[in-house]
């Protein structure tokens, strides 16, 4: 039995092998177009389902952890920036106030007649931003780094300048709650005991 990580984010790699998790990737395709309006919880637990599911058919004796992260504010989801000028927006908007970041995980557990089942969860950290520095965002906004993050940030990046405090799970801004879904994994038996 295999782990594959249904995504082929570099910051939820470097999760997983941080903790020592031997796992194989497997980019999920899965459509990410919600048409009806969600709470947060629900669209990241939906499309970390989507991308988890599209991966199984593929590896059905293995387990399968698919994620979907976003940054929500003042009842928005805020998701990654399509260019530059969005990403301005964006941290514009986030300057001096409280977000939240939800990553939804699924995991996938193989069972015998190589169907899988599910477990699905979310987690969420509150990420405070410093007041508003015009050159500051605006210097970030160009570096290109914005443009692949939900939220147009990265703390683990240069966007950490940015960020006054967290409260909450620092691997989840980063895009993975690390140490919930190793335990989930530890506790249903993925790893020896």
């Amino acid at each position: 039995m295999k782990i594959i990580l249904a995504s082929s984010s570099p910051r939820r790699k470097e999760l997983l092998e941080q903790a020592g998790i031997v796992f194989e990737t497997d980019t999920s395709e899965a459509d990410e177009t919600v048409e009806e309006k969600m709470s947060p919880p629900e669209y990241v637990e939906e499309l970390s389902g989507r991308k988890a599911a599209a991966v199984a058919a593929r590896h059905p004796g293995d387990v399968i952890i698919g994620a979907d992260t976003i940054v929500a504010l003042e009842g928005d989801i805020l998701g990654k920036p399509s260019d530059v000028k969005e990403a301005y927006r964006m941290l514009k908007r986030l300057a001096g106030k409280t977000h939240s970041v939800y990553t939804g995980v699924t995991i996938l557990y193989p069972k015998p007649d190589g169907q899988h089942s599910a477990e699905c969860f979310h987690v969420k950290t509150d990420v405070k931003m410093y007041e508003e520095n015009e050159r500051l965002i605006r210097k970030y906004a160009n570096c290109g780094e914005p443009l692949d993050k939900a939220g147009a940030y990265g703390i683990q990046g240069k966007g950490a300048v940015l960020v006054e405090r967290i409260e909450g799970d620092y691997s989840n801004v980063k895009g993975l709650p690390l140490a919930e879904v190793y335990r989930r994994l530890y506790n249903k038996g993925v790893f020896e005991k």
